[in-house]
């Protein structure tokens, strides 16, 4: 009886600190994803804010070295260089003025590394969708975009 009373007790501890454990687990990954989230959501502001005030380097700053920009219907553009020429263009042609819409951010992986975005954009000349920022958390900590896939509405 009395080893049937051990183990009853045993279970129970189990189970309390089990609860623990979980929960405390839940709560740093929600605090986790809460981290990333917001990093990925200030880096993308950053983007917007580069672009409006016409730096377009600052704003490929904000891409991997080797990311891809797939901009429809322009083409695909492979690594910073190509993607800052492309925004350089695009803001020499008198282009400004971004503003995100509808925006919508997934969390891509259980090791909480990357996230998604989605989001309606328009500016002054132009409108479209971006169905595909992907944002890869960096070693010093901060975000940069892997791959950017957006089109312009015809």
């Amino acid at each position: 009886m009395k080893l049937k009373h051990t183990l009853t007790a045993i279970v129970a501890i189990l189970a309390l600190t089990g609860g623990q454990i979980f929960a405390q687990e839940a709560e740093t990954r929600a605090a986790s994803e809460y981290e990333l989230s917001t990093a990925v959501a200030k880096a993308s502001r950053a983007w917007r804010d580069a672009f409006n005030a016409g730096d377009a380097t600052a704003a490929a700053a904000l891409y991997e070295e080797d990311a891809i920009m797939v901009a429809k219907p322009f083409g695909t553009f492979k690594g910073r260089d190509a993607i800052e020429a492309f925004w350089t263009k695009l803001i020499e042609d008198g282009f400004d003025d971004v503003v995100y819409f509808n925006t919508s951010t997934t969390i891509v992986d259980k090791s909480l590394t990357s996230a998604r975005v989605a989001a309606d954009w328009k500016m002054n000349n132009a409108q479209g969708i971006i169905t595909n920022e992907h944002w890869v958390l960096q070693p010093d900590g901060s975000v940069l975009l892997r791959e950017d896939h957006f089109e312009v509405a015809q």
